[in-house]
């Protein structure tokens, strides 16, 4: 059975040999161009480059195995170091946590490496993770007790007996502590003035009794003792400081780097819990108290407390990230959600950290904590430490799911107890100039668990052991190494037979590329058939025929092959995970992958470490913005068709994978039919997709009782308008009527008794016949 990443390795050095014949059939072999005078500087020149030690052989040492085969170098003369992977061990991984048999908790295979590598070539190895189920956990519990905290100090008092019933659920085996903070004791962070070095809180109306400002106070080491927590938790009290920020990165770094006061256990999964409602002070604030010593990372603690907390400046990110990984702690922000974005933007710079929202009282903190709790669980993130500068690593994962991620080196949404694996390659640059061993560790965040890897370097060929002085092979004024011959000063050619200065025509002839050509290329004198290269101030001249520099490659903002690459004979020989004419390119991935785990948002490619977006309208750095396209609930709407009813665009094409989180979405189908279902994105970029239950459908509707039911509303509103306008007349003339009644009972006269009224006089003098007006008119006058 082969070694792990043989195959690999293998398949690397067969692409870099089609690599150099391509070359070779263009007019350019890459082993020869380089010109080595020496095996050492053969090996050097290309992985795929092989030395002929074999005396006579010729000038052309430096080649491809199959030329120096074709050219009848035999083998055992063939010089051609080949990188190595050896697994010194391998421990199964565990399946458990806890329990009274359990021993050695593993959760990296394999735990020690060693690899021989040859300058330039790569070798790979396969790394697998388990989170194992029922691991011990340590929590510490570490709040700001400022004024502002107050409530949230009267909500955790009991925090320890709830906690602890919750965690009970993940691990049989858990322990908790408690520490506080407050800021340096010093102007013009604290109030310094007497009247408030017993009690900050000296004449403020709102609280008027608190205890002295202190910078950090570790009040309980990690315990199962739940009453214990319970009861010093219940004698804290709040104190009070003077500017808004707190000094809880001083209480984190001590916290972390005091294990054996915190109580720390190496066999567990250590939580530290920073619960604060304001901003941290951070390295170079100390300053303004005068504050010039940079924080040491080393425990201050006497008698629980933090002795250098004003004698020492804030810690940096940089310090606070490194101390966090040194002990294995992940952190856990819980903060109010006005300074989420902070303490966000706080994670992407501290490996391991996760930040939460937390109430304004704190009354969500247990949930919060096992949130917290369950979504660090999830992920697996490996970390390399010590990196050697001419070492170049790169990790390709590969999850749940199966397939390979390149350029990853985190695994999301796992469950514990799941396994996941990583292809590391490991690329050796350069030879260093001791030629010694060198190591580095590859662990994942968070773990005690690490594997080291051990390198030794080929840079030397076996053939230089056998080196000859004074040979006769080189007329015994020179060294006869590797079927070469290093004469003595003042000698030349290929057995030392000539001296320098000697002229004539037959020692010219070698020292031309072709007819027409200049001689050494005009770098370079020609001295018994050989040319010596000019020295240059910009690098070194070689090559047969001085026609080779390290220094006339392509560059990038004014950097030789971008500073990733070796330039070999005008032509640049690229790191690991760079590529292009001037190693510009990086192959890595990692900065391409958005918030959601996806390459580019999903909406575009990852071209040498930089999203381009391909999907109209979409911007940013990860293409993660794009108000013009179709929102996640549109997009999937086909898929979930064609996996519940088989039918739409993408029928019989998409796969379904169940999952229990991610946004809701809901529409209505062609059948008015309402349809709901989750939508989320997994860290390769596959959609996962669930339907909450069946589609929602009423029945068609009844043509005949739709019509009766508008006919009938109709009706309905004309009687209710008709009634309205009768009721509106008979008001308006009831109202007409009292008014005038109203008016005639005001009258003051009755016609009869009417002044101006008088009874027409009659008399008896004349008397005329009036009884004609009394016939009827016939319309005629007579």
């Amino acid at each position: 059975m082969s070694k792990p990443g043989t195959f690999m390795r293998r398949a690397t050095l067969c692409c870099a040999l089609l690599e150099i014949l391509w070359h070779s059939v263009q007019g350019l072999n890459v082993c020869m161009s380089g010109s080595a005078t020496s095996c050492e500087e053969c090996i050097l020149i290309h992985p795929s480059c092989a030395w002929c030690a074999q005396e006579d052989f010729g000038r052309a040492r430096c080649d491809v195995i199959q030329n120096l085969q074709n050219r009848e170098c035999k083998t055992p003369f063939i010089e051609f170091p080949n990188s190595q992977t050896s697994v010194l061990e391998s421990q199964p991984l565990s399946s458990k946590g806890s329990g009274p048999t359990q021993n050695e908790v593993i959760q990296i295979m394999p735990q020690k490496i060693s690899l021989s590598l040859r300058p330039g070539d790569q070798t790979s190895f396969q790394v697998q993770v388990r989170q194992v189920e029922d691991y011990p956990v340590d929590l510490y519990y570490l709040m700001d007790l400022s004024l502002s905290m107050k409530d949230d100090l009267v909500t955790i008092r009991n925090l320890g007996t709830k906690l602890t019933q919750e965690m009970s659920r993940l691990t049989s085996n858990f322990r908790l502590g408690f520490g506080a903070f407050v800021d340096k004791n010093i102007s013009p962070f604290s109030y310094t003035a007497p009247k408030y070095q017993t009690n900050p809180c000296n004449a403020y109306k709102l609280f008027p009794k608190c205890v002295p400002s202190f910078g950090f106070r570790h009040v309980l080491s990690l315990t199962d003792k739940v009453d214990r927590f319970n009861q010093e938790v219940q004698k804290q009290m709040v104190s009070r400081n003077r500017d808004a920020p707190e000094g809880g990165f001083d209480a984190i770094v001590q916290a972390a780097v005091c294990k054996e006061k915190i109580g720390w256990r190496k066999e567990a999964f250590h939580l530290l819990v920073f619960a604060t409602d304001d901003v941290p002070h951070l390295a170079l604030d100390g300053k303004l108290g005068g504050l010039v010593h940079p924080n040491d990372g080393q425990c201050h603690l006497d008698d629980n407390e933090y002795s250098a907390s004003t004698k020492m400046d804030y810690p940096s990110l940089g310090l606070l990230g490194e101390k966090l990984a040194e002990n294995n702690i992940y952190l856990i922000f819980a903060v109010t959600r006005r300074l989420y974005v902070i303490y966000k933007n706080f994670t992407a710079l501290i490996p391991g950290t996760t930040v939460e929202i937390l109430d304004m009282d704190s009354k969500n903190i247990i949930q919060l904590i096992v949130n917290a709790y369950n979504s660090i669980r999830s992920k697996v993130e490996l970390t390399v430490w010590d990196q050697p500068e001419d070492i170049g690593v790169s990790f390709t994962a590969t999850c749940q799911d199966g397939q390979p991620l390149p350029g990853l080196r985190k695994c999301s949404d796992l469950k514990i107890g799941d396994t996941v694996s990583f292809v590391v390659n490991v690329e050796a640059r350069g030879c260093p100039l001791r030629r010694a061993s060198q190591s580095f560790t590859i662990k994942p965040v968070g773990f005690k668990d690490r594997l080291e890897v051990a390198v030794d370097y080929l840079c030397d060929c076996g053939c230089t052991g056998a080196t000859q002085t004074n040979s006769s092979a080189c007329s015994s004024i020179g060294t006869f190494t590797c079927g070469t011959c290093s004469c003595e000063p003042g000698y030349l050619g290929s057995h030392c037979e000539c001296q320098e200065g000697e002229s004539g025509d037959q020692h010219f002839s070698a020292c031309r590329e072709a007819e027409g050509k200049r001689m050494c290329s005009g770098r370079g004198e020609c001295s018994c058939n050989q040319c010596l290269c000019y020295e240059s101030e910009f690098g070194k001249v070689y090559g047969s025929f001085c026609e080779c520099d390290d220094f006339s490659c392509a560059r990038h903002k004014g950097v030789l092959c971008a500073g990733h690459g070796e330039c070999h004979c005008g032509e640049c020989k690229c790191h690991a995970s760079y590529i292009g004419d001037n190693c510009n390119c990086s192959t890595e991935t990692s900065t391409c992958v958005a918030a959601d785990g996806q390459l580019c948002s999903g909406r575009g490619r990852c071209v040498c470490g930089s999203c381009q977006c391909t999907e109209p309208g979409a911007f940013g750095d990860t293409c993660e913005k794009c108000p013009t396209c179709p929102d996640a609930c549109g997009t999937k709407r086909e898929c979930i068709e064609c996996r519940l009813f088989n039918s739409g665009r993408l029928a019989d094409n998409q796969t379904y994978t169940e999952d229990s989180a991610g946004v809701l979405c809901q529409y209505k189908t062609e059948n008015d039919c309402v349809m709901k279902f989750t939508y989320s994105e997994h860290a390769n970029g596959k959609s996962i997709l669930t339907a909450l239950k069946e589609p929602e459908c009423g029945g068609g509707p009844d043509a005949f009782m739709v019509l009766l039911a508008v006919v009938g509303s109709i009706l309905m509103v004309g009687i209710i308008l008709l009634a309205a306008w009768k009721l509106a007349i008979t008001v308006h003339d009831r109202r007409a009527f009292a008014h005038f009644q109203n008016a005639r009972s005001r009258a003051r006269y009755e016609m009869a008794s009417n002044p101006l009224y008088k009874q027409p006089a009659s008399s008896d003098v004349v008397e005329e016949d009036f009884s004609m007006y009394d016939k009827p008119y016939n319309g005629g006058l007579h």
